[in-house]
């Protein structure tokens, strides 16, 4: 049965940074084939499901959010299913529900359009193969206006097989894309309105091209002008290497900030992770981190539960966390992910206990945020406003540590001097320099 073409569209993206930009790019490729963005409160012809396959039930809230989507009269906009979810379940989706018309894992989605024509002629939309060619190459080019911070992939998938993560099988191995194709997505970002670019990938620090590094790349986008700052997420400890460390030192547009996941501070458990560390590695590693850049705020991934987690184990990971001392940190509950090596471990840990532990983990981690914020208070630096705020008047940036401020003037892309007068758990307060008449 034919479907009406779609004219209108939303994407909605769940999970992760490289999902956000896997969403923009699916939205900019709709709009360069004559789609319009559907306005806040209206209904879209088509929408796209940017799923995300890392925490548990993650297929049952994509069926939820389907669900949603049919309309009072019975009728519903063209459903596609992207990313990790359509990745691992691909063809069980549309055996399940008959409200999704297209399912596209998250290195096939350039050819999202096709699917499209599919769907729309009544046949069979279903990509999930991880093509040898690049995805990039076939995308097109940047929007004309980009945001004040833009995402900016350069690596995709992972080969550290840790065996709670399902990344490995729904990104593929790591792959890294080529230099001039990232380069020219940079300055295009840029020409855009983009005044602080986030390099993205499941281990982004693995990037390499042609004999040159993470670092190197850095190197080269902070001489593009009207590039003001540079952030990369997420790294992995076995990839942070002395040239990277040293760009922390060296590059002023690189900001001093570093996501670096330990996972747990048990070295127990880290084998049985399949991490390729162990705690006193990582702390040593964080120590020279900070020799070259004394200031830096470091965030980390923490998994609590994971099988045959011991208290020992838990209070390892307590001890690892209180050594680090936080600006941010990511907790979670152990969720065993169907086809990991970890869903069949002996010794899963009961339900209760985990909360438990989690709810000790994230006070502690709740303490050194708010303590890092406060120590904040009375500094001058240069923020970032990004967007609106809740109250009339205010305006949303962020700090050089990847801090929420909050502040009463300037204009969204706004780098502004700011002197922080207040700060609270989650967030800062400031106010703008007033500038000295000539």
């Amino acid at each position: 049965m034919t479907r009406p073409t779609p004219s209108t569209y939303r994407v909605k993206s769940f999970g992760c940074q490289m999902n956000v930009y896997d969403g923009e790019r699916m939205a900019e490729m709709l709009a360069a084939r004559g789609l319009t963005a559907a306005a806040e409160g209206e209904d879209a012809d088509l929408v796209v499901l940017n799923t995300c396959h890392i925490r548990e039930k993650a297929s049952e809230k994509v069926y939820s959010e389907v669900g949603r989507l049919r309309r009072e009269d019975g009728s519903r906009p063209l459903v596609a299913v992207a990313g990790c979810v359509a990745q691992a379940e691909g063809e069980e989706i549309r055996r399940r529900t008959r409200d999704v018309d297209i399912v596209v894992g998250p290195q096939a989605y350039h050819r999202l359009p096709g699917l499209i024509d599919t769907a729309v002629a009544g046949g069979h939309a279903v990509d999930t193969d991880m093509p040898a060619d690049s995805k990039f190459g076939a995308l097109p080019g940047r929007a004309r206006r980009a945001a004040p911070s833009a995402f900016l992939t350069v690596q995709e998938g992972c080969d550290k097989f840790c065996t709670y993560c399902v990344v490995p099988y729904t990104r593929g191995a790591e792959v890294s894309r080529p230099w001039g194709q990232i380069m020219d997505e940079a300055r295009a970002l840029v020409d855009a309105g983009a005044r602080e670019i986030t390099l993205l990938g499941q281990n982004v620090n693995a990037w390499a091209h042609d004999g040159r590094y993470l670092h190197d790349l850095i190197e080269a986008m902070a001489g593009l002008s009207g590039l003001a700052r540079i952030r990369y997420t997420t790294s992995h400890p076995n990839d942070m290497h002395d040239g990277l460390i040293a760009a922390h030192r060296d590059i002023d547009k690189l900001m001093p900030f570093l996501h670096l996941p330990v996972q747990s501070g048990s070295d127990r458990i880290l084998k049985a992770m399949n991490r390729s560390h162990d705690a006193d590695s990582y702390l040593r590693l964080i120590d020279r981190v900070r020799a070259a850049r004394p200031d830096i705020a470091i965030s980390g991934d923490y998994i609590v539960g994971f099988p045959g987690e011991t208290d020992a184990d838990f209070d390892a990971t307590l001890k690892v966390v209180e050594r680090i001392g936080h600006a941010q940190a990511f907790s979670f509950k152990y969720s065993p992910r169907p086809g990991t090596p970890a869903a069949t471990m002996d010794g899963q840990v009961e339900a209760q206990v985990m909360d438990e532990r989690l709810k000790r983990l994230q006070a502690l981690i709740g303490q050194q945020q708010h303590a890092f914020n406060l120590a904040s208070v009375g500094r001058d630096t240069t923020v970032l406003l990004e967007r609106a705020g809740r109250h009339p008047g205010q305006l949303i940036g962020k700090s050089p540590w990847l801090q929420s401020v909050v502040v009463e003037q300037g204009a969204i892309g706004d780098l502004v001097d700011v002197r922080i007068s207040a700060a609270g758990p989650n967030s800062l307060s400031g106010v703008i320099a007033q500038k000295e008449a000539a």
